[in-house]
């Protein structure tokens, strides 16, 4: 990555909630952006923890023991093999840190939420 990268610029790119885009790499990681809106699905990355920044809004991080609320400039991280299903009601824009090659769904079966490895 050898050029900066504004975040609200990249987000108002596109508008499909659950639909990330890559604005960067790490190592062997991967930086992207997403809209939510609504629920997602429930699942688990058996294999890598999964880290969650809100750039806009409000991203709720359902667990099956509790909720976990984030508001702008707070994250969260899912340790791996945790189940949670991120919701946003009113719809919020996150910043997301995983391994390349991650699915955005990890092990749920759901075929119209796995979204591809998609760069802006």
């Amino acid at each position: 990555m050898d050029a900066k990268v504004n975040l609200a610029d990249a987000l108002a790119t596109f508008d499909e909630p659950f639909q990330p885009r890559i604005v960067g790499t790490m190592n062997d990681y991967k930086l992207m952006v997403a809209k939510t809106k609504g629920e997602f699905v429930w699942h688990t990355h058996p294999d890598t923890d999964d880290f969650f920044f809100v750039v806009k809004g409000t991203l709720t991080i359902q667990l099956r023991e509790r909720d976990v609320v984030l508001g702008p400039g707070e994250l969260f991280v899912v340790p791996r093999g945790v189940e949670h299903c991120p919701r946003s009601d009113d719809g919020a824009e996150i910043l997301l840190i995983e391994p390349q090659g991650t699915v955005n769904t990890g092990d749920a079966d759901t075929g119209e939420l796995t979204a591809p490895e998609r760069r802006l």
